[in-house]
């Protein structure tokens, strides 16, 4: 399986000092939570050890994975035949869902998950159609924790969003 394959190239980058830590989000994280939903690619945020520079240079990142047979495709490192986008934390919530990103095990292999409530709330941050409707999957799953999310939409500025979204799905009933 493909994705089990970037698994390991990830956790090899943490283990080779490349990256501080990661955890996919996105669509393939929320596949860990909710019915999966087309993507043609996989979303990896990172944090990496950046102290002599205020700029982000992912440079160190793509010429580890390129060393290691990676292709550059456009904004994308081809793993594992997959598309990989890498992101820096460049958003106090999205740094905070690093910190608590969720390790799981697929088939004996480790990954790091951005927790569903983290993904919910990226989701309305940034607010696009596909964003909306993933978080209405989130809410409508059995496993969501709504009180953390409450939390992550106050201490993040989210509530006027939040209350948005909600007024707009009511709009639809």
């Amino acid at each position: 399986m493909a994705l089990l394959a970037i698994f390991a190239e990830l956790e090899a980058a943490v283990a080779d000092g490349i990256v501080e830590r990661y955890a996919v989000g996105g669509a393939v994280g929320a596949t860990f939570y909710i019915e999966p939903a087309a993507t043609q690619h996989v979303d990896v945020f990172v944090v990496f050890d950046q102290a002599a520079s205020r700029l982000v240079s992912l440079a160190p990142i793509y010429d580890y994975f390129t060393k290691r047979g990676a292709v550059v495709q456009n904004e994308h490192l081809v793993i594992a035949e997959w598309p990989v986008q890498f992101l820096p934390a460049a958003t106090p919530l999205v740094d905070d869902a690093l910190v608590h990103a969720v390790r799981m095990t697929v088939d004996g292999q480790a990954v790091a998950v951005l927790s569903q409530e983290h993904l919910a709330a990226i989701a309305l941050e940034t607010g696009r159609m596909k964003d909306k409707i993933r978080l209405s999957q989130f809410l409508a799953s059995g496993t969501f924790e709504r009180l953390r999310f409450d939390s992550l939409t106050e201490r993040f500025g989210l509530t006027e969003k939040w209350a948005r979204f909600v007024a707009l799905m009511e709009d639809q009933t």
